[in-house]
């Protein structure tokens, strides 16, 4: 998956506000809490409720985590934050070098991948960035129950009178969860789904698809560099062959080779399920967000 313009179309969701443009005000009396991202920041969101007032720093559509530079502000509202959230795994570094303080609570999201998830290791590269792991764990359903969890911690540590609700609020949402869970999981045994970055990794292999995608396609687009020929034709023989069920489109980082491939799918009656990267515009939250994409990829992995 591409860490490049990672989060186009991203950031114009209105009801959380909260989570991008709204910056803490000092007496709120709300806790301050700042995030990588606007998807962790509607996780927190739903865990803290109106006792928390988060701020997530990447609010620009265009910006990258990767080449994203951090500014004297950014560094500010960091340290003054009672709790950070990030997601680590080398998708947003620059977040983790502005917590400056051993003292301030944090959550990090990659390492608390559940047990279910494979065994995965590998060497990062010169940007920090492990390509044999797959750092979107934001869709992995038990990874997000984990962070809200280790969030409601933090948070009720910070606030201990308000401990219960943010359990609450947690169990609510993780409810939520095991529902998308059971909805997905599955259903897609027996079925083949190729994809034109493995962003969703995490969700498809809860339904028991099996992804054909060719590495060199994946390893291409992710690194943005050339698809190599073989693997081009391999991938439009795929998918004009209908040898697969779905093709998965990441829709923030589309260029040129995956445009065609979404056409070539299109023009054979392969079912497209579009997924994004970050909370698109005209969504109320994860649960909202996530639960549209779920209906949509198991509506076509039933066809």
């Amino acid at each position: 998956m591409t860490l490049r313009n990672a989060l186009v179309g991203a950031l114009a969701v209105v009801s959380l506000a909260a989570c991008g443009t709204a910056t803490p005000a000092s007496d709120s009396g709300k806790i301050k809490v700042v995030t990588s991202t606007n998807v962790w920041g509607s996780v927190v969101q739903a865990v803290g409720g109106d006792a928390v007032e988060v701020k997530a720093l990447l609010d620009d559509p265009s910006a990258d985590p990767h080449s994203y530079e951090s500014k004297p502000a950014d560094a500010a509202l960091v340290k003054d934050a009672k709790l950070v959230v990030f997601n680590g795994g080398g998708y947003d570094d620059f977040f983790a070098k502005l917590i400056t303080s051993d003292a301030t609570k944090k959550v990090e999201a990659f390492p608390l991948r559940d047990d279910h998830s494979k065994p995965q290791t590998g060497t990062p590269d010169a940007d920090g960035h492990d390509h044999s792991v797959n750092e979107h764990v934001w869709y992995d359903l038990h990874t997000v129950r984990a962070v809200a969890e280790a969030a409601a911690n933090e948070l009720g540590a910070i606030a201990p009178d308000r401990k219960t609700t943010f359990e609450k609020n947690t169990a609510d949402f993780s409810a939520k969860l095991e529902e998308l869970e059971k909805k997905v999981d599955g259903i897609g045994k027996g079925k083949k789904v190729a994809a034109t970055e493995p962003i969703a990794h995490y969700l498809l292999d809860e339904t028991g698809a099996e992804d054909v995608t060719p590495e060199a396609f994946s390893k291409a687009i992710e690194e943005e560099s050339d698809v190599p020929a073989a693997a081009l034709a391999e991938m439009n023989k795929l998918v004009e062959g209908k040898q697969i069920n779905v093709l998965v489109e990441n829709t923030q980082t589309e260029n040129q080779v995956t445009k065609q491939v979404v056409e070539k799918a299109k023009t054979a009656g392969v079912p497209v399920v579009q997924v994004t990267e970050t909370l698109p515009a005209g969504v109320t939250g994860y649960l909202d967000w996530m639960s549209k994409q779920v209906d949509a990829l198991a509506q076509a992995l039933k066809a």
